[in-house]
């Protein structure tokens, strides 16, 4: 399964230990960031210490093995889709424009996000944690 991952699922991934940090490092699931998403990251990184309880230092350990599973998407790749992108998620909350643009220009299963802004999208298939757990207990 390939899925476009949203800046709010790596987040949670650092608060606690949790599924979806266990998600985020199965084997056989692939993953894919834009690389904005990265300075998005650095933006939240006190947010994040402050709430996991972690230190700078520990959170980009996390990150760091987190990303041996995430590919990370350069700008020009999504570039052509951003129009595309703006038109569909835009009006609701441009800050999602690059996880839509990505999403349309590689191949993928949808996009996973704890994000509300992403269920009125209808052009791409949205998984919710609950709804990516379900899936893998089938498999």
């Amino acid at each position: 399964m390939r899925l476009v991952i949203d800046t709010s699922v790596l987040i949670s991934s650092h608060i606690k230990d949790s599924v979806t940090r266990e998600i985020l490092l199965l084997p056989f699931m692939k993953f894919h960031l834009p690389e904005y998403a990265l300075e998005e990251i650095d933006v939240h990184k006190t947010k994040i210490s402050r709430l996991s309880g972690l230190s700078l230092d520990e959170i980009d350990i996390i990150l760091s093995l987190l990303l041996e599973n995430i590919s990370i998407v350069p700008a020009q790749i999504i570039q052509p889709n951003l129009i595309e992108a703006e038109r569909i998620i835009g009006g609701i909350d441009p800050g999602d424009i690059p996880f839509v643009a990505l999403a349309l220009s590689i191949e993928n299963d949808g996009i996973w996000s704890s994000d509300k802004h992403f269920e009125k999208i209808e052009q791409i298939k949205v998984w919710k944690t609950s709804d990516l757990l379900r899936h893998i207990k089938k498999l």
